[in-house]
């Protein structure tokens, strides 16, 4: 099934929580390429923009260096990604996976093609992370699934194999 962002119908969406495997139009990529471009070309700048090289919150106003950036944006995943109670079900997890996905891919946020398409390729082998039901910091469940996919594949996590009965989560750089 090829999704299209923005025009993606009910009936695809139940067809992906019963395990459905997809892939988003390629005509997509070109805008996820130029928001890709616009963050890059901001960056170049070196002027502060909230969300890419500055703190958060009381520290809005607070440039980060270069060098730094990573580190950033590492801690703003880990320190988002915290959650608790029961696993939500996999169909479940697959779904706000796929919804997310659908969503960067309409090129509006920032993300590297590369990201998204390793993103799509995780949800194609069925490696999926393990989703508390309940997220923490007082943050959308919508958001959940970005905060705690990337850092479910980073080499310092794994998921729990046990919670979906699925292949374990490996680092995003091991082969299927």
């Amino acid at each position: 099934m090829i999704l299209t962002p923005g025009s993606i119908t009910l009936a695809q969406w139940r067809d992906i929580y019963r395990g459905e495997v997809f892939a988003l139009d390629a005509g997509c990529l070109p805008a996820v390429a130029e928001s890709a471009a616009a963050v890059t070309r901001i960056l170049a700048k070196g002027e502060p923009v909230y969300g890419i090289n500055t703190g958060f919150g009381k520290l809005a106003s607070r440039r980060i260096e270069d060098t730094d950036l990573k580190t950033l944006q590492r801690n703003i995943i880990l320190s988002h990604a915290a959650g608790v109670g029961a696993p939500s079900p996999k169909p479940v997890v697959r779904l706000m996976l796929a919804l997310k996905l659908a969503s960067l891919a309409q090129g509006a946020s920032g993300i590297r093609v590369e990201t998204l398409e390793l993103m799509q390729a995780m949800l194609a082998r069925d490696l999926m992370p393990v989703i508390p039901r309940r997220g923490l910091l007082g943050l959308p469940a919508t958001s959940r699934p970005c905060r705690i996919w990337p850092r479910q594949c980073s080499a310092s996590v794994r998921s729990t194999p046990e919670a979906h009965a699925s292949p374990p989560c490996r680092p995003c750089w091991m082969p299927a």
